[in-house]
């Protein structure tokens, strides 16, 4: 196995002028060129499992967290994230997620859900 030519200088060119201010807003719009593909495969590539696994590992038992991924399913929200759903309701009441997410569960806060994940507006 060959080593590598050392060709960083004529690879860094483009690179070379830049102000630190310049370089760090170069570095995150790469890091966004990166990243952006991963946050799209994850917000179309879940799943109830992959759901229920978020809220078993914030706390929710089995039949809880099932109950949720159903409940957000039926509404066409999976993809928005059951944790984050729930964590959403909880911040918007000032209480805590497991609270919010049990409250779901006895049928509280749908309509805000559906206003504040899909668009729509409250009646009245």
């Amino acid at each position: 196995m060959r080593p590598r030519p050392d060709d960083f200088q004529e690879r860094s060119k483009h690179l070379q002028n830049m102000t630190d201010e310049e370089l760090n807003a170069y570095f995150w719009q790469l890091v966004e060129k990166v990243v952006d593909p991963l946050v799209e495969l994850a917000r179309t590539h879940t799943s109830p499992s992959i759901e229920r696994s978020v809220l078993l590992r914030m706390g929710f038992n089995s039949l809880e967290a099932k109950k949720l991924v159903d409940m957000i399913f039926e509404r066409g929200l999976l993809g928005k994230g059951a944790g984050h759903i729930v964590w959403r309701i909880a911040k918007e009441h000032n209480i805590d997620y497991i609270e919010a997410g049990r409250r779901m569960i006895n049928g509280q806060y749908w309509d805000e859900v559906d206003r504040i994940f899909k668009g729509v507006k409250r009646n009245g």
